[in-house]
């Protein structure tokens, strides 16, 4: 009971989306305040990831799936397939793709949200030049759940770039916009899609709607600079 007041706050800060101020309330409790430390980890890893120091968040989350080995009926296995997951996507991040590839697959033997798991190994795949890989891992993604939202754009955005079945790519960009109408991730995609159609007024459209979305982004700028061209 104890441990549960000392992160109460905490946990509270976290849910109502103030990372920041839950991410210093963990670390200001004492060594001795009866928090168990795997708990502690958790909601540590969590929020670093959510404000996106990732180097940070991997050490705590790495504590927690360690630790799942110690236990053997592990309470809380959902929580460690979580850190687990996110430990994925920050390698997958961060270049690791090894490793990323490593955790995914270790994901998938244990049943945990196949959709989410092949979308990031498609992803993994693309990244290391796998395309037929990338393409067979987001067509399992969306068998298993055809309204993922990261499993359509991603496989609409490798047939634009192949510069195959355009009307397909273009079908699944749209649909993804539409459950995600304010990812800049899906405005570009779909602008793509229109850029290899040659239709460059649509694909500018949505480029500067990705732009707006997430004007720091290489790969946005990179491809409003192609249509620019195209246009000349």
């Amino acid at each position: 009971m104890a441990e549960e007041n000392y992160m109460k706050e905490g946990i509270s800060l976290y849910k109502k989306g103030n990372y920041p101020a839950a991410l210093t309330y963990f670390l200001s409790l004492p060594d001795d305040c009866g928090a168990d430390s795997v708990e502690l980890a958790y909601y540590l890893g969590l929020c670093y990831s959510k404000l996106k120091r990732y180097d940070d968040a991997l050490l705590y989350l790495e504590q927690v799936v360690t630790a799942s080995y110690d236990k053997d009926n592990n309470p809380n296995q959902d929580r460690v397939l979580q850190c687990r997951y996110l430990l994925a996507v920050i390698y997958c991040l961060s270049g690791r793709k090894k490793l990323a590839d490593f955790e995914l697959n270790k994901l998938l033997d244990t049943g945990y949200k196949p959709a989410s798991v092949y979308a990031s190994l498609a992803y993994v795949a693309w990244e290391q030049g796998k395309v037929d890989l990338s393409l067979d891992y987001y067509e399992k993604a969306l068998e298993d759940d055809s309204e993922n939202p990261t499993a359509l754009n991603g496989l609409g955005y490798v047939l634009a770039c192949e510069g195959e079945d355009l009307t397909k790519a273009l079908s699944c960009c749209k649909k993804a916009l539409d459950i995600l109408p304010e990812s800049a991730a899906c405005l570009d995609s779909l602008g793509w899609v229109y850029y290899k159609m040659g239709l460059y007024s649509e694909s500018k459209k949505f480029l500067n709607r990705a732009m707006k979305a997430d004007s720091s982004n290489p790969i946005i700028v990179e491809h409003l600079q192609e249509v620019k061209k195209a246009e000349e």
